[in-house]
């Protein structure tokens, strides 16, 4: 595929051969670790008497439980408090059915089935919600079990319980408590062996994925719902096995032996021992079982200390005992991808033939009354990029989002060789569509190795133990990854990734499913120029490999200059569509991006006098998304009683900037000065205190608040209560609201809200005023009103700064402007100049 990689100490690098030498190696040490516990644990077995086999035999089957939550909460991130059900119906089936008669071999493989099958019941309802509503269907599930078991008398025993089963045999031989206890380590030990399996295979691999990022799983064909429905499913099985084992040992079974409070013990035995690691269980079941026999001398104080010391194991080692110690000893792998990029066809795993275009046609869709899209429509043939731009709320990433079946459209079409519209997600996927996201969706606890691998498959997973990739997909995951530039360790999580380095080995996964289809949203977002260039050069390269690929992105010095055909949207419908000269020449694009000039706004009637001195100041202010960085070095100020712009094009940093002054970002590095004091370390109620006062992008009013209320609200950081004089006169400055006085704030308009939002910040007397984007998604009339008022304000002297995307709007009724490209000051001065200075055309529609 390619020359041999060379480490950086020009050392040939290891390739998949000797990866996989590295990867038997470190295989065989589970196994083996998991051997030698188990036959110590059957040494004791054997040699240990009465009470000591019976809680040796306990804490091996509470290793099976562990097992099983280990798959559902450290493989899938599912979590259940409800457990102690699934092992109530293990013990309960076991139980009936050899009180009927059937043998306990039998008996066991039906229990371990039936609750298999609640499992799977449970699932398909439970696994569609999240968070703590998952939480609460499965201690539900766990009530129900317990009241069945109490109210099903005639085959439960209700509260009397059930015993006089019969001793299970094998080859003819009753097995005593040692021998339960022998054939319960066995048990344990089998569950870990499949643990380790399950975990290192394509459905660990799978689930893993699929716990850090439904949405980039089904972009890679996975279905999430399907995933998560087999780890429960296994989970469950293993805890019913576990309970299946439980009745035979205790030969006395009721519904007192099955508490809720065992769920909790349960999930603590992953929480202590570690989520996700193959001896978590073993570690988390002997703290959990033996120390409070341990502490059994102290009495009423027993479960005071157990408890303190949980708390202080989960407090000192988050990530369990063995996870901790995983951490300490871990030592990156320093393999690399290599220097030398292979040829583009094998990387890309290129189709034979000629692939088909992507035909999007009369696209919609509506959220409620708001058409996000409509009509939209256009052709992508393979080898071009084609790339759709528009300015705020254009529908941009609805388009993606439509075509690669996260909504599904209300009329239209997108064909690629047959019909994908409607398909869900991972459907579309499946049938050669991959993507990128604005924000990195990668699986940040797999390794960047492991997040190409995964997405190979394309969500076709094959057996339960199937290996997660052999030699051959090691080396074209490794050329992908030295394809797209990425320099670093193959090995290391990619959640420690930089941000470049983040996106790289995303397009690198998006490549990995072999797609005839690559959309790519806001790749170079947050990038550095250099890296835009290298991002430039990169997707020519993948057009060039026959992949049709459709560009969203907001620096349009990128988009003209790698671009064959551009489409552009405004409001959710097409604009036009043409070549990069054509759309740069077009006046319906310049005033889609800069604004028309129907409102030409209010001049001063005088000129702006004032002092020299700033009221609000920023100082070399940086701001950042993780590794990404929005705002660099900015210098900005605001005079009192004057209104300032902050003006760019879409993913400049104007909202970061904003954000950071306003305390809701906290900026990495530079000042934020307010009246001479520093602001930039308070939090942000304290910087409302202080004077800054921020109406948010999008309005962002208290919906079920009452328009009252929300004015009220809006001086809740000020010495004294709102008078009613004062939102008289709010309604005076917005007529509109006082017909609205008593309405919930979520059924107004969108007109009505931002007017809404903008007297809720004015009523808290700010010193400044920050609006941030106030027309966005208005209509022309409601646009007009609004800056109107903006003038009133800027006339009685109200110190504001505005961001806005509409260039000439905010212009229109401010003094001065400062212009942002990729989070820097790249233009500042009079708004009369700016509005005549071709930078700003240039900053929004690149070069």
């Amino acid at each position: 595929m390619a020359a041999p990689a060379r480490s950086g100490h020009g050392q040939p690098a290891a390739g998949p051969r000797a990866a996989m030498g590295r990867v038997t190696a470190s295989a065989w040490g589970g196994p083996l670790a998991v051997l030698a516990i188990a036959a110590c644990a059957a040494g004791v077995a054997a040699t240990a008497e009465g009470y000591y086999t019976f809680v040796l035999a306990t804490v091996a089957i509470h290793v099976v439980v562990g097992v099983g939550l280990n798959i559902l909460l450290g493989l899938s991130g599912q979590v259940s408090f409800g457990h102690v059900g699934f092992f109530a119906i293990g013990a309960y089936a076991t139980g009936i059915l050899m009180l009927e008669g059937l043998g306990f071999w039998s008996a066991f493989a039906l229990a371990g089935l039936v609750s298999a099958a609640c499992g799977f019941a449970l699932a398909l309802p439970a696994l569609r919600v999240t968070g703590p509503y998952l939480a609460m269907m499965t201690i539900a599930f766990a009530f129900i079990v317990e009241h069945g078991a109490i109210e099903w008398r005639d085959l439960t025993g209700g509260a009397n319980g059930l015993m006089g089963f019969a001793s299970p045999t094998l080859l003819g031989q009753v097995l005593d408590d040692r021998a339960l206890a022998l054939l319960a380590v066995a048990l344990a030990a089998l569950a870990l062996l499949f643990f380790h399996a399950l975990a290192r295979g394509a459905w660990g691999q799978a689930m893993r994925a699929v716990r850090d990022s439904e949405v980039a799983a089904r972009s890679l064909g996975l279905d999430p719902v399907a995933v998560k429905t087999v780890s429960f499913t296994l989970s469950a099985l293993l805890t019913g096995l576990a309970g299946a084992l439980f009745a035979p040992l205790n030969m006395f079974i009721s519904p007192d032996s099955f508490p809720f409070f065992q769920s909790i013990l349960f999930v603590l035995i992953v929480m202590v021992g570690g989520a996700g690691t193959l001896l978590g269980p073993v570690v988390g079941a002997a703290v959990v079982v033996l120390l409070p026999e341990l502490l059994s001398g102290l009495a009423e104080y027993r479960l005071l200390f157990f408890g303190a010391l949980m708390l202080g194991v989960l407090w000192l080692a988050p990530r369990g005992v063995v996870g901790a110690l995983a951490t300490w000893l871990a030592r990156e792998d320093p393999r690399t991808a290599g220097d030398a990029a292979p040829d583009p066809g094998p990387a890309l795993g290129a189709a034979d033939g000629a692939r088909p275009p992507l035909e999007v046609r009369e696209l919609g869709i509506a959220f409620g009354g708001v058409r996000a899209a409509s009509d939209v429509g256009f052709v992508a043939e393979p080898g071009r990029i084609t790339s759709v731009i528009g300015p705020n709320g254009a529908g941009k990433t609805t388009v993606l989002n439509l075509i690669g079946g996260y909504y599904r459209p209300d009329r239209g079409s997108v064909r690629l060789g047959r019909e994908l519209a409607g398909r869900p997600a991972h459907r579309v996927a499946r049938a050669g569509v991959a993507r990128t996201y604005q924000t990195t969706q990668l699986f940040e606890h797999l390794s960047v190795l492991d997040n190409v691998l995964v997405a190979l498959r394309r969500g076709r997973l094959g057996w339960l133990l199937a290996r997660a990739a052999g030699p051959g997909d090691r080396a074209l995951a490794e050329g992908l990854l030295a394809f797209v530039g990425y320099a670093g360790p193959l090995a290391r999580p990619a959640g420690e990734l930089t941000h470049v380095d983040r996106r790289l080995v995303e397009i690198a996964r998006a490549l990995a499913t072999r797609p005839t289809v690559l959309l790519l949203d806001e790749p170079a977002a947050g990038l550095a120029r250099e890296d835009k260039q290298r991002l430039g050069a990169l997707l020519r390269r993948i057009a060039g490999s026959g992949i049709v690929l459709i560009l969203v992105e907001h620096d349009m010095s990128l988009v003209m200059d790698v671009s064959d055909h551009v489409v552009v949207l405004d409001a959710g419908e097409p604009l036009m569509a043409g070549t990069p000269a054509q759309v740069r020449a077009d006046p319906a694009v310049h005033r889609a991006y800069l604004g028309g000039t129907e409102f030409e706004g209010r001049p001063r009637d005088v000129p702006w006098q004032g002092p020299a001195e700033p009221l609000l100041a920023t100082r070399a202010l940086g701001a950042a998304y993780g590794a990404a960085p929005a705002v660099r070095a900015v210098d900005l100020e605001v005079r009192a009683g004057e209104t300032v712009a902050v003006l760019g094009a879409n993913g400049a940093g104007k909202s970061t900037l904003l954000r950071a002054i306003a305390g809701l970002h906290r900026p990495v590095d530079g000042q934020v000065t307010l009246d001479g004091e520093s602001v930039e370390r308070r939090p942000a109620h304290a910087i409302v205190a202080a004077g800054l006062s921020l109406v948010p992008e999008g309005r962002q009013v208290f919906p079920e608040l009452t328009v009252r209320d929300n004015l009220v609200l809006g001086g809740h950081g000020r010495r004294e209560r709102v008078r009613d004089e004062e939102v008289e006169a709010m309604l005076d400055r917005f007529p509109r609201l006082r017909e609205r006085i008593s309405t919930r704030a979520g059924l107004l308009s969108g007109g009505e809200q931002q007017m809404l939002a903008i007297a809720r910040g004015l009523i808290a007397r700010p010193k400044v005023l920050l609006l941030d984007e106030p027309s966005l998604g208005l209509a022309p009339s409601l646009v007009a009103g609004l800056y109107r008022v903006l003038a009133d304000l800027r006339d009685e002297r109200t110190t504001i700064l505005v961001v806005d995307q509409v260039a000439h709007l905010a212009l229109a009724v401010a003094d001065r402007g400062y212009v942002l490209e990729n989070g820097r000051v790249a233009h500042a001065g009079d708004a009369e100049r700016l509005r005549g200075d071709p930078a700003i055309e240039q900053a929004y529609l690149g070069e």
